[in-house]
Formats: structure tokens, sequence, C-alpha cells
């Protein structure tokens, strides 16, 4: 049990620092911290739950890239909620969005290097990137406007519709292109942010 849950126990560990070095650099405030920590303990206990769910005890290469990609979300979501209440250094929130876009490309090259794709691993990349476009959607929302957010809720939109709609939940055929779309759409919001 203890492999099992070694992943997101280090990516919290790894998010508390970052929501640290935010404070003491760009004075993080409470409502930050909260927002960046709730992502990553949601963002975690999911990971565990799968795990565990899956009997899987431990996270392939890709998955530790991923990994490395939610705490850079967590610190991403951080800083878009402080920019609700006060300014933020954009350079700090490109720099942290820029690096989870870069490795986004490189878990999936990870993963098909060392042959260790997985239905886990695929979803946990899909959520991380979710969460990056909600929180991205949130903080350009305040410039462009609030119809952005339509780009960051339509897959939480979606998973609420599979709660109601049985049909919703069943396993998509995997398409080159909705990946691309994702990517794009993090490339668009990161750039509109900047």
């Amino acid at each position: 049990m203890r492999l099992v849950h070694a992943g997101p126990v280090t990516a919290s560990v790894c998010t508390l620092a970052l929501l640290g070095t935010l404070s003491m650099t760009v004075g993080l405030s409470g409502f930050g911290w909260v927002v960046g920590a709730a992502c990553a303990a949601g963002t975690n206990v999911g990971l565990a739950r799968a795990l565990a769910r899956r009997r899987q005890h431990r996270l392939g290469a890709a998955d530790w890239v991923t990994l490395t990609r939610s705490v850079l979300v967590g610190g991403v979501a951080a800083l878009a909620a402080e920019s609700l209440s006060q300014p933020v250094p954009v350079a700090t929130l490109v720099t942290l969005s820029a690096s989870a876009l870069a490795l986004d490309a490189v878990d999936g090259w990870v993963a098909r290097r060392t042959r260790t794709q997985s239905t886990l691993g695929a979803r946990f990349d899909m959520e991380v990137d979710a969460l990056l476009i909600l929180v991205l959607s949130v903080y350009v929302a305040q410039t462009t406007g609030w119809w952005v957010l339509a780009l960051g809720g339509a897959h939480y939109l979606f998973l609420a519709a599979g709660r109601v709609l049985p049909w919703l939940r069943e396993s998509l055929p995997e398409r080159y292109w909705c990946k691309v779309v994702a990517a794009v759409q993090g490339i668009v919001l990161t750039v509109v942010a900047g």
C-alpha cells in the first residue's frame, strides 16, 4: 500500500513546496494557498484511488512526468486564484503554464518509448490537461470575458452529464485530434495570459 501512495504523497509535498516558494516570491495569500492545495489534494486523491482500484503498485516513468505537470498546474491554479484579488506576476504564471505544456509532450513520448502506455496514464494525463485549461481560463476570463470559462468547464460538464446519462460514461474511441485540441487550447490560453 505504501508504494501506491508514494507518487501522490510526493506530488502533494512538492506542490506545498511550490506554494511556499510562490508565497515568498509573489506574496501568495491564503486564498491562493487553499486553491493550489485543493487542486493538489483532488488530483492526488483521485490518482491514489485509481491506482488502488487497478491494484497498480507503482507509477511508470511517464506517470511521474504527468505528476510533475500536476504540481506545476497546482502553482498555476494558486496564481489564477490570487489574480482574482490582486495582480500576480504574469511571467511566473506563464512560465509554470508553459513548463506544464512542454511536459505534456514529454509524458506521451516517454510512455511510447518505454512501452508503458496505460489507460490510467492516459486518463491521468487528460485530467491534468483539463485542470490546466480550467485554471488558465479563469485567469484569462478576467481580461477577455467570462465566456472563456466554457473552454475550461467543457470537460467537467461532460463528466457531470455522464452522471445523468450513463451512455456518456462509456469509453470513447481514441482520436488524435482530441489531443491536438487540448494542446492548442492550453497554448492559446497561455499566450493570451502572457
